[in-house]
């Protein structure tokens, strides 16, 4: 059974016909389709892989406050990693209450290595964050 029609006249038409044999109008013949081999098949690399739309990511800002004071994760994570004892990284980064609970621990003799355990791993943990973290996490702007 034909599947395509005249445009001129609406007769029935062959597959592969390019004139209408009733009225003899030229029929538009459709390219024939390629063949697209699955994404699985495509190996990694080649220059025919298909582009894959990336999802939505947001703005590098995004979460972070304008009114959150500037503070650089450098200078917070080298502070905490020299002077972390003293707690000089949380005054930096405006945590003023826990910057007076390391200081007083500090003071203290006896627990001095919890506050220079803890501001040894956060300055590490500063300095190997992402800066959007970074910013969230402390809130304070870097830019």
């Amino acid at each position: 059974m034909a599947e395509k029609t005249c445009s001129q006249c609406g007769a029935p038409l062959e597959m592969n016909a390019t004139v209408c044999p009733y009225c003899g109008t030229p029929v538009e013949v459709a390219p024939p389709p390629t063949y697209a081999p699955p994404q699985s098949y495509v190996p990694q690399g080649s220059i025919f892989q298909p582009q894959v739309q990336m999802p939505y990511q947001q703005p590098l800002d995004a979460g972070v406050d304008p009114s959150w004071p500037l503070k650089n994760k450098t200078v917070a994570g080298v502070l905490a990693i020299l002077l972390g004892t003293l707690g000089v990284h949380k005054f930096y980064l405006g945590k003023t209450t826990l910057g007076i609970i390391y200081l007083v621990l500090s003071l203290t003799g006896v627990l001095a290595f919890i506050p220079a355990l803890l501001g040894l791993i956060e300055g590490i943990t500063y300095l190997t964050q992402n800066e959007h973290n970074f910013q969230v996490n402390n809130h304070v702007r870097t830019h």
